[in-house]
């Protein structure tokens, strides 16, 4: 397919000289989405994509398809209170997930369905807390997209609100005091109180008393500490411990404090300081033995499990720390769950942890941390969570999820040592047979780095390299071994986030249309514990994308596809590298999708949350930490005269998170770069209104999907039948 002319796009001669390097910035009048110059190329982008999208052969076929996988919907881990449980499930035809409670006697009902609130389908449901009793419930909604989470308090029993609505609360725990009279929970202080420009930081820790006016609340933590902290709270079940942590946007370390409440008052905590300034992630997790229990990598970078009691003179601090579960050279421990009802013998504690990213949950002594015998998963996947009664007891819930299995629980009996299926997802789809195997291959420094390839079922042999004969060209039958077809390489790289096996309706559609899709567990996420993160941040950013071009080497070397046949995939943080991928080799790929993505690392810090991530990339403040990042951003780094991948952005206008100007500029640098009467390869923007960069309703989602599909459909040679 080709493209009509791009629309204009003024191309200013704007440089300037920034810690002695000459910097220019032709489309920076892109960033201001109000003046009348954006909007007029934003409302001519809109009509060339819209053109262009219409004439995709694959689009519907593919939404059809993903809408009969997502109609399996999904169900989420329950939290209990006493005989009453909380939890969240999406039947079919529902766009959102509804939240239920549900106790024997009363059956289940729907507390919060977003829909019922909002027809539109454009707000969400970001947080719901239940008190310790299960009678009343915070919940925050947030529209459009925009993550501004509403705090409000229902009463469970009638359905009705009882408090609120506080605003300012996005990304804000709640930790209940017993009795339901109060919570903790953070907020960011009013606009007028903070510089301009920083009106999405500033968090406060304060103590809400139901039913009181917000701005009366007592703040119990945050003034002088770090502007951008976000922070984490809990309080023990019996009400005796009060665990605040903070940690600097998305650092990898967290200060910790933690607070005997019955000694000292709800109001004015004395905050005990765990540890501070340290650089290391810690979470204590009070145990009903009067114990703390630390998930922590101080000292390990996968993670282990140390406790901490009142009785120790070093208490809370580092000094007091006792080894209850080493940590695992080969697995990155992910959560814990504690069992010690009446019911059991001796209490025990289960454990998450993730092998090269594959799930494995092994049941623990609790008194010495041994060992006593691993539970049975369904099958090579991902433990989304862990679940235990506050009160204790004998049983535990399990979220689970792989790329054939939707979002699902099970159920542990520690008494019985007995695993069974507590809820499936509620609908039925046919899900088709793939194979997925994990490969490794080495990155440009000879590290091994890690890949999924999910194929056809039975067509799980790549075939025999051939430089010399070059790509075979039957594209579209990925079903017949031996032969290169159409592939996704998907990769993420960042902030610590490992990718996992997960269900996937895009992956499953691909596939099964014929294609090949591999997920390359990149440097910069946690597959292989915090030391793999930071091999891949700040000055070490380069890594993240050099593990990417191997990966799409290695398909190319193993036979799978070709560079003519190969889409690059990814979105925010993923989004950086498919742009670093298409400027830094753009010779790999045919196609690339970049959604919400990061593109201007030399002004990122100044738009969004970009501010919480100076951690991560570096701070174009500092003269050093600026050569990493314009070394390889890629708005930077597009040049006239190369033949780059066709490239389709994705971006939302509700997103407060990566501003969409990164995107605009880039797509006016490409399509500038890459300009002429036709183009085989087009540079394209699909702009989506009233959704950002989280949450969103199904049939969005589905439709955003499809149509990018369709487009690596297109621009990789897949050939699907019509529906």
């Amino acid at each position: 397919m080709t493209t009509p002319p791009y629309p204009d796009a003024a191309r200013l001669d704007l440089t300037e000289t920034i810690h002695g390097r000459q910097v220019a910035d032709p489309y920076r009048w892109l960033e201001n989405a109000g003046s009348s110059q954006t909007k007029s190329w934003q409302q001519a982008e809109d009509e060339l994509y819209a053109r262009y999208a219409a004439g995709l052969p694959a689009r519907e076929g593919f939404a059809l398809r993903l809408a009969e996988l997502l109609a399996a919907g999904e169900a989420g881990l329950p939290v209990w209170r006493g005989d009453r449980q909380f939890f969240t499930r999406r039947e079919p035809g529902q766009e959102h997930s509804v939240l239920y409670t549900a106790t024997d006697d009363e059956g289940e009902r729907v507390l919060i369905d977003p829909v019922a609130i909002d027809p539109s389908g454009l707000t969400t449901l970001d947080a719901w807390q239940p008190d310790t009793d299960g009678r009343l419930l915070t919940y925050q909604l947030s529209e459009g997209g925009s993550e501004e989470s509403v705090l409000r308090v229902m009463d469970v029993a009638t359905g009705q609100d009882v408090d609120g609505p506080i605003d300012r609360c996005r990304y804000s725990d709640v930790a209940w005091l017993p009795g339901g009279e109060a919570f903790y929970y953070s907020r960011r202080l009013p606009p007028q109180a903070v510089p301009a420009g920083e009106e999405q930081f500033h968090r406060r820790v304060y103590l809400h008393r139901v039913g009181t006016q917000a701005d009366t609340d007592v703040q119990i933590l945050g003034d002088g500490l770090e502007k951008t902290n976000y922070y984490g709270l809990t309080v023990s079940h019996d009400g005796r411990w009060l665990v605040i942590t903070a940690s600097a946007g998305t650092a990898p370390r967290t200060d910790v404090w933690v607070a005997d409440l019955p000694a000292s008052s709800a109001d004015a905590p004395n905050l005990q300081v765990m540890q501070h300034g340290v650089d290391a992630s810690t979470w204590p997790r009070p145990g009903r033995d009067g114990r703390l229990y630390v998930l922590t990598d101080r000292d390990a970078p996968r993670g282990r499990i140390v406790v901490t009691e009142p009785g120790d003179p070093a208490f809370p601090e580092f000094a007091s720390w006792q080894e209850l579960i080493a940590e695992d050279q080969d697995a990155v421990l992910t959560d814990f769950a504690i069992l010690d009802g009446p019911g059991l013998t001796e209490p025990v504690i289960l454990t998450a942890r993730a092998r090269h990213a594959i799930s494995q949950v092994s049941v623990h002594d609790l008194a010495f941390g041994e060992v006593i015998r691993r539970i049975e998963l369904p099958g090579l996947g991902t433990v989304g969570g862990l679940s235990e009664r506050p009160e204790g007891g004998h049983e535990a819930w399990i979220s689970y999820t792989d790329y054939t299995t939707p979002a699902m629980v099970l159920h542990y009996d520690a008494a019985t040592d007995t695993v069974r299926d507590w809820q499936r997802a509620p609908g039925a789809a046919r899900v088709p047979a793939i194979s997925a195997r994990q490969i490794g291959y080495a990155s440009a420094d000879g590290t091994t780095v890690r890949m999924v390839i999910i194929s056809a079922s039975g067509d799980d042999r790549p075939a025999t390299p051939d430089a010399a004969a070059g790509p075979t060209t039957r594209e579209g039958h990925g079903g017949v071994p031996g032969l290169r077809r159409p592939a996704i390489l998907y990769g993420y790289g960042g902030f610590d986030v490992s990718l996992t096996p997960a269900f996937s309706a895009g992956i499953l559609a691909w596939v099964e249309a014929g294609g090949v899709y591999a997920i390359a567990g990149l440097r910069g996420g946690s597959e292989e514990g915090e030391e793999w993160h930071r091999a891949g941040m700040r000055d070490r950013k380069q890594n993240v994308f050099d593990d990417f071009h191997a990966a799409a080497e290695k398909l190319i070397a193993d036979g799978w596809t070709s560079s003519s046949q190969l889409a690059v995939w990814g979105g925010s943080n993923g989004g950086l590298l498919v742009g670093a991928s298409v400027t830094q080799r753009p010779d790999l790929s045919a196609a690339a999708v970049c959604s919400a993505p990061l593109l201007d690392m030399a002004r990122y810090e100044r738009f969004g949350l970009g501010e919480s991530w100076n951690d991560e990339f570096g701070t174009a403040a500092d003269p050093a930490e600026f050569g990493w990042l314009i070394s390889y951003s890629p708005y930077h780094h597009v040049q006239a005269g190369v033949r780059y991948p066709a490239v389709l952005f994705t971006v939302f206008d509700g997103d407060t998170r990566v501003d969409p100007l990164h995107a605009r500029k880039m797509c006016a640098a490409l399509q500038q770069a890459t300009s002429a009467p036709a183009s085989e390869r087009p540079v394209l923007l699909r702009n989506e209104a009233n959704v950002g960069h989280g949450a969103r309703s199904l049939s969005r989602s589905i439709a955003l999907l499809a149509e990018s599909l369709a487009f690596a459909a297109a621009q990789t040679g897949l050939e699907i039948p019509s529906p």
